[in-house]
């Protein structure tokens, strides 16, 4: 009954509350100078949809095609687009990709900023160019992104799917179950069922590089938020027509973009805010600005996470291990000067950007990958931990069943054997459409 877990820009009042945030910590992560990151996760029905950035998102159709190249047989592009069909409601209504009537709502957001219709201007430019639906298949290009909401109103996991549950005789929750490596267990004296050894490794996420930019003469967030009026017409956009500020994502606009040329398929994601902080939760700057924060889709790093106590009230220690490859180092240094190529476009000169971060004295390749390893945070995808696979050490076989184990599945974004090029949300719940199939057909 929070009401911030229902208005969208509520996500602010969410991270880092201990009422719907289970206040996780990273290990330091050697790649960002040693820095411990908040590691949100949702504590509150529907999960981390009660508290994400609401965007909807498949991914590409190749991500997929690899995992059924991996051996995970069922798991390819042709084999998973029914189900995100078959459980979405598209503002757009049905046609051959996208499904109508389902639970899970898709809406176009209900504000516009025109300084984002110039950054796709911008972008246009260097060869990044519009695209009407990141959700093809195909995602490379510029647009701006749908989201899980319902008029203005944040649409999670909880509404669409276990509200209407509710009163099902077979709805039945089991806690305190452990899923770890057999190790761990044995040395926290907890009873080992079956041993896994992979369980808790794997562990992927998109890291953000936030790259701000200040402009003159242009309407944003901050310029409407520091001011008095400003925050009156925020509030009255809100109360009477569920739209403005408040009924935004974090990000209206984004780009994928490839960090080579010579890559098949997009490796870089942007999501594009016309707003702007030193850091996330900290206040908006006093002056107008937008950020561009850029990730790696498919990072080489990978980590892991594992209990540290038998009592699930102690969080898991959390190892991200970022930009611990040489390719991940060269894949963020590429990415932040692509960012800064593209606000030197003819588009924005009328804007006149100045760099605030990672800031313009970071320019040789060891000076700007350590301010990036300042900079860069989670932007909340963790992913791979229960590896769906054929080999001896996955922990799921493709059914999704807990190899070794009878009765038992996993059904969640820890079976990804590897992270989606985009935001993770939506994948999950086709994993789960997919899951209910299975489950059914083993009836």
């Amino acid at each position: 009954n929070y009401h911030w877990v229902h208005i969208p820009v509520g996500y602010l009042y969410c991270i880092g509350n201990p009422r719907t945030d289970w206040m996780m910590k990273t290990a330091p992560e050697a790649g960002l100078n040693g820095r411990s990151l908040v590691y949100p996760r949702g504590k509150v029905l529907g999960g981390c949809t009660s508290v994400n950035g609401m965007i909807y998102m498949r991914g590409q159709a190749a991500d997929y095609d690899g995992w059924r190249q991996m051996g995970n047989v069922g798991w390819g592009w042709d084999d998973v687009l029914p189900y995100f069909l078959k459980s979405e409601d598209h503002h757009g209504g049905k046609t051959r990709l996208h499904g109508s009537g389902g639970e899970w709502k898709v809406a176009r957001q209900r504000l516009s900023w025109p300084i984002l219709n110039t950054v796709q201007d911008a972008a246009k430019e260097f060869g990044i160019m519009p695209r009407e639906d990141f959700n093809d298949g195909d995602n490379e290009g510029s647009g701006f992104f749908e989201v899980n909401q319902s008029k203005g109103i944040r649409w999670n996991t909880a509404k669409a799917f276990l509200r209407p549950a509710l009163r099902r005789p077979n709805l039945r929750l089991v806690a305190k179950a452990h899923v770890e490596k057999p190790d761990r267990l044995a040395s926290l004296g907890i009873d080992l069922v079956h041993a896994s050894p992979d369980v808790g490794e794997n562990l992927q996420d998109h890291l953000q590089i936030r790259t701000v930019y200040k402009v003159s003469s242009a309407l944003t967030l901050n310029t409407l938020a520091n001011s008095l009026s400003g925050k009156a017409r925020i509030a009255l956009q809100y109360a009477f027509a569920r739209s403005g500020p408040m009924s935004m994502a974090p990000s209206q606009f984004g780009m994928f973009s490839k960090s080579d040329p010579s890559m098949a398929t997009p490796d870089l994601e942007y999501h594009v805010q016309p707003l702007s902080t030193d850091r996330l939760g900290d206040p908006l700057h006093p002056f107008p600005a937008i950020t561009m924060s850029v990730c790696n889709l498919r990072p080489d790093s990978v980590g892991s996470v594992h209990a540290t106590t038998p009592e699930l009230a102690v969080q898991p220690e959390i190892r991200l291990n970022y930009l611990s490859t040489v390719r991940d180092r060269e894949i963020a240094l590429s990415s932040v000067r692509q960012a800064r190529m593209i606000m030197t476009a003819k588009a924005l000169a009328d804007f006149h950007p100045e760099e605030i971060l990672p800031g313009p004295a970071h320019q040789s390749d060891d000076d700007l990958l350590h301010q990036i390893g300042s900079i860069a945070t989670t932007i909340f995808h963790p992913v791979g931990t229960c590896r769906m696979g054929v080999d001896d050490r996955a922990v799921v076989s493709p059914d999704l069943c807990v190899t070794g184990v009878e009765g038992l599945r996993v059904i969640d974004a820890s079976i990804m054997p590897r992270i989606v090029s985009g935001n993770t949300a939506s994948p999950v719940v086709m994993i789960a459409e997919k899951a209910a199939d299975m489950i059914r057909a083993a009836a």
